[in-house]
């Protein structure tokens, strides 16, 4: 058997398994997603205590077990808790969508510790200054590229046309192509969506941005839904499934 491997870690969810054990999957800083069974953790009052809940970061010690997809939890000693974000509806609903977006397109065992830092930032960015549609965007444009998945919004998926110069061209977006299509090409798709060039544009800027603070990000809230509700449609292409969090946060209004 392996030594223990100890390393920082988010909890993306955890379930029950039998009377008194609990299975867990975490992002780690080290490992990527590992996902392993906390033994007694039902019942623990020492060594589990408080540290298995949806959004805490802990000191993970897990180890892999022989001929078996589960690892063995051994310990998990809290770090931050992320109180913060159980203070409203709003805040918890956003927090949720983040882990569950996120647990969706990481690899199991594919170490990226740049999609473990760029979680753990944005449950602190909520967490201190709560939610906005530009930060919902940016981030699920930055976990596409940190996982692999970056749309092309540049220019034309099939063709390569740039859609800048052009003011009067229409353009769409194809979850199956993964980016935008000129009017020609998109006669191929018919599951693309209309993408505004004020969208497009909108989308383009965040996917550059090294930051969600930059100052000059200044967007309207309608056509940062627009671009957004294309870019929900890739993320679940992707998945090949429904994101379940996702239909809650359109209840909310954002400034």
């Amino acid at each position: 058997m392996h030594p223990p491997c100890v390393t920082k870690a988010i909890v993306l969810r955890s379930w029950p398994f039998g009377e008194s054990d609990k299975i867990v999957s975490f992002l780690t800083e080290d490992h990527g997603k590992v996902t392993g069974i906390a033994k007694g953790a039902k019942r623990s009052r020492k060594r589990f205590v408080n540290t298995l809940e949806p959004f805490s970061l802990v000191n993970l010690s897990f180890q892999d077990r022989p001929h078996s997809t589960l690892a063995f939890v051994h310990a998990c000693d809290l770090i931050r808790a992320f109180k913060g974000l159980t203070v409203s509806l709003e805040k918890i609903a956003h927090a949720s969508y983040l882990m569950e977006v996120t647990d969706g397109l990481a690899g199991e065992r594919e170490e990226n510790r740049l999609l473990f830092e760029h979680l753990r930032e944005g449950l602190i960015f909520i967490e201190d200054r709560g939610t906005s549609l530009p930060f919902l965007t940016f981030f699920e444009l930055k976990l596409l590229k940190l996982s692999g998945y970056q749309p092309m919004l540049e220019h034309c998926r099939r063709c390569g046309k740039n859609w800048a110069p052009d003011l009067q061209a229409k353009w769409r977006f194809s979850p199956r192509d993964g980016g935008i299509l000129c009017e020609s090409c998109s006669t191929f798709r018919k599951e693309a969506v209309p993408l505004s060039r004020e969208a497009l544009y909108v989308l383009a800027e965040l996917q550059k941005a090294n930051s969600i603070l930059a100052r000059h990000l200044s967007f309207l809230p309608s056509v940062l839904k627009e671009g957004r509700s294309a870019l929900l449609r890739f993320i679940q292409f992707q998945l090949n499934k429904e994101l379940k969090s996702a239909p809650f946060l359109e209840t909310f209004s954002f400034a």
